[in-house]
């Protein structure tokens, strides 16, 4: 394999639901899984943009805010698709996770395979415990994410781009 497969889970993990994409990375990177880099960040536009800049493979996770159903889960692949401009990611960052995307897709400038997992949360104010539908997603986003790895590193050994 050329490159690890970079995940990154972001979120502010004292804003209840907010740090769900956080305790995925944790979970993820607990497990000690083969061939990916577990990263955290608080969703700043800039810093994504930065971390995946040599990443072949990124797989982002974050809270969303789209008013759908709380512990509803997302995917999108942002390296052939644009997000939803109703999609919401909860963010106190006016240059967050769509913005990056958006700018890197303009700059040519997008990892060549970007996947966004994105749950919908319920509690963004002040606090740090998970509400119980974001609790019940996170295992289930925990194992599409692995998935996600073993389908990119089977890519890889057929030789095909990761």
């Amino acid at each position: 394999m050329t490159s690890p497969i970079l995940v990154i889970g972001i979120g502010n993990e004292y804003r209840h639901d907010d740090g769900v994409g956080l305790v995925v990375a944790r979970e993820l990177r607990a497990k000690n899984l083969p061939n990916i880099l577990v990263s955290e960040s608080s969703g700043d536009g800039a810093a994504l943009m930065e971390a995946w800049e040599a990443a072949q493979s990124v797989v982002l996770i974050d809270a969303a805010s789209s008013g759908a159903a709380p512990g509803s889960i997302y995917r999108f692949d942002a390296s052939t698709q644009s997000i939803p401009t109703s999609f919401s990611f909860h963010s106190t960052h006016a240059f967050g996770v769509v913005e990056a995307i958006g700018l890197a897709r303009a700059l040519d400038q997008l990892p060549p395979r970007l996947l966004v997992y994105a749950i919908e949360g319920k509690n963004f104010t002040a606090g740090t415990d998970l509400s119980p539908q974001v609790v019940e997603a996170v295992q289930k986003v925990v194992e599409q994410v692995i998935q996600e790895i073993q389908r990119l590193i089977h890519m890889c050994m057929k030789g095909k781009e990761v």
